[in-house]
């Protein structure tokens, strides 16, 4: 996507949304605006020097956002997926962890506890 589009989706999203998701694509249909995620391959935190290697994404969840201008906003949020490669054990980031380890807004600390379901 276009860094002017970025600088602009910054001010929609919860903050620090954008520093750990890519948006993949948007729709408009009728009174509803989709925003399509997926989680950057940034290796979590947790599983730093470990041999690892992304395997793709968990299903699409969708969450509601705020609305904008009239119309719903939804949001599709894909988790990506890791194998460490020593034990072929599949894991995710750790949300929580992102939310307590981080200085981010209630309102992205929402949103984590969201997808984190």
């Amino acid at each position: 996507m276009h860094t002017d589009y970025k600088t602009i989706a910054s001010l929609l999203f919860p903050e620090g949304l954008l520093d750990y998701f890519d948006i993949e694509k948007y729709e408009k249909k009728g009174e509803t605006i989709s925003f399509h995620l997926s989680e950057k391959n940034t290796i979590p935190e947790e599983h730093r020097g470990k041999r690892i290697l992304s395997k793709g994404f968990r299903e699409a969840i969708k969450i509601e956002d705020f609305p904008l201008r009239g119309h719903t906003v939804s949001l599709y949020v894909k988790r990506r997926k890791w194998t460490i490669q020593d034990t072929n054990k599949v894991v995710s980031r750790d949300w929580d962890l992102v939310a307590k380890g981080t200085r981010k807004t209630h309102e992205f600390a929402s949103f984590l506890k969201e997808i984190n379901r």
